[in-house]
């Protein structure tokens, strides 16, 4: 579906796939884990699933002749943190705002883990005191007519790549490479587990799976702590890029599954169960996960498991989609062990 859409690459090619076999014992045995290791896509700046979705942007922002990328997050966003190094690799300058979207008052939280990288890889870094949010920021339409004021030419990359025409692009990429991949491994998995808040790989993913019947077996793990908005934004970028790749049906609201339970307390802020999800799987399988995103879609396989939302038998795939740098900003969370 995406033969027609110029890409640049940017990864080391397919995610491994590998089985979690002790976490699986673990939980009983009767459901059979996987993980796509999204978190070792790339050697830019430790990878994850934005850069996958950059590479689909990165061409257009060429053609445009744009010398500056512009994005948001949180002030330890996983996605600025990607862009800046995506910028670095390609020769673009780098403007990030970063919002306070976690309420966590740490003496250090603006200075280690991703914006720590950020700003080595060169980026501009603006620390903005505003609260959470996945829509379309004021800050950010500030920032794009300042780089334009100074005489730069940026290109607006919004929270998460996500609201963005290409958006949808690189993680309906990812469903065909898990078919191929289902191909060579002889095996095929019933359910994908993706942390959502943004929105565009679970839509991504909708599309993409959707071309053989498994659009609502992608199971989203809200993190966002505002399902309804994550809701809407993940079925509204699925259906614009159902309609941009050709899928050739509609995509619908229940095509969109989202899990609810496990973004508490707050978008960014660990549960203890969040926290206990995290240590079993680096005790486990030695796989880490981070407080914000994937803490929390690994606390809701576990849970899902637990309570047999999987039917026994069935072959579950977890999207490892990577920010383990953003653990370091909770240091104290994790002090011992």
């Amino acid at each position: 579906m995406l033969e027609k859409f110029e890409r640049y690459p940017l990864t080391f090619g397919p995610t491994p796939i590998e089985k979690l076999s002790r976490l699986s014992d673990h939980l009983g045995g009767a459901v059979e884990l996987y993980a796509k290791r999204e978190d070792c896509n790339s050697g830019l700046a430790f990878g994850g699933n934005k850069v996958r979705k950059l590479e689909y942007l990165v061409p257009d922002a060429i053609r445009q002749n744009c010398d500056t990328l512009v994005t948001i997050g949180g002030v330890q966003s996983n996605h600025t943190r990607q862009v800046a190094a995506v910028a670095a690799k390609v020769g673009m300058k780098c403007r990030l705002v970063q919002e306070s979207w976690v309420p966590i008052a740490d003496a250090v939280y603006d200075r280690v883990g991703n914006i720590l990288m950020s700003r080595v890889m060169g980026a501009e870094v603006e620390l903005v005191d505003e609260g959470f949010d996945i829509g379309i920021r004021e800050s950010w339409e500030h920032a794009l007519e300042d780089v334009k004021a100074k005489g730069g030419k940026p290109y607006a990359i919004p929270a998460g790549a996500s609201d963005h025409p290409l958006g949808g692009l690189g993680y309906v990429g990812f469903a065909e490479e898990v078919r191929a991949q289902e191909a060579e491994l002889g095996v095929r998995f019933d359910y994908v587990v993706v942390c959502s808040v943004t929105g565009s790989t679970q839509a991504g993913m909708v599309v993409g799976f959707a071309a053989d019947g498994r659009a609502r077996n992608v199971i989203g793990i809200d993190a966002s702590a505002l399902p309804d908005q994550t809701h809407a934004q993940t079925l509204r970028i699925a259906q614009d890029t159902a309609e941009r790749v050709g899928l050739g049906r509609e995509v619908t609201a229940d095509d969109v599954v989202l899990k609810t339970d496990y973004a508490y307390p707050a978008y960014g802020v660990p549960s203890d169960e969040t926290s206990a999800a995290i240590r079993l799987a680096a005790r486990m399988e030695g796989m880490m996960t981070d407080p914000v995103y994937e803490g929390k879609s690994m606390q809701g396989l576990i849970d899902l498991v637990r309570k047999g939302f999987f039917p026994a038998g069935s072959r579950v795939l977890y999207a490892h989609l990577g920010g383990v740098p953003a653990i370091n900003a909770y240091s104290y969370y994790y002090r011992n062990g």
